[in-house]
Parts: C-alpha cells; structure tokens; sequence
C-alpha cells in the first residue's frame, strides 16, 4: 500500500474518517483481496491520493476483515469508493470506474 493511502479498520473507522472529513474530504476506498476489480483500481486510488496530498485524504477499508463499517455504509458491491466531508457520506462510485470520473467527483469536494 501507498504511503499516502492508509489502511483503516472498524475500530479507527471513526476518527480516521468521520472525525478526519470535518477538516479535510477523506474518500474511503472498500475493497477485498479476493476482489479483481478492486486490485484493478488500487492503483488509480493510489494515484489519487498522490496527486491531492494535502487536499483529501484517502484511506482504504478491507469489507472481509472490517464488516461493521461495511454494513453502516450499505456496502453491497466493491470496489466502492465513498467520500466524505463534514463527518457525512457526500458522494459514491461504485465499481472499477476510470481515473477521470473518480476526479470529478472529488474535485467537486476539494474546491467546494
């Protein structure tokens, strides 16, 4: 993993997202080993939170070993990436979507 993509678990779900998206947008990105897709756009995640160090923080959250946060989210398909600002869920993509898309939404968070 990364250096600028941290990995979160049920336990820290709470200040390391909720508490963290009142300063800062955090985008969540949950995934599972088993899951291609999911390995598919780790890197594009990774690439992500490189380019906007600083500006949004982005952590991942394994569903197989994490279900409480998983099942609080209605997580129903991975890769899904949810981010959140002001200790709220402000936007969703699910599945392996392109870098572009995955940008626009969050641009819209960064300079909103």
């Amino acid at each position: 993993m990364a250096d600028n993509v941290q990995a979160v678990t049920d336990a820290s779900f709470e200040a390391d997202v909720i508490e963290a998206s009142k300063t800062q947008p955090v985008m969540v990105d949950f995934w599972a080993d088993w899951c291609r897709p999911c390995h598919m756009l780790s890197p594009t995640v990774e690439e992500v939170a490189r380019e906007n160090a600083g500006k949004l923080k982005v952590v991942k959250l394994n569903v197989d070993e994490n279900s409480n946060a998983a099942g609080k989210f209605n997580i129903r398909g991975i890769p899904t990436l949810l981010v959140f600002k002001g200790g709220q869920v402000a936007d969703q993509l699910v599945g392996a979507v392109p870098k572009d898309q995955i940008v626009k939404v969050i641009q819209r968070h960064i300079t909103a």
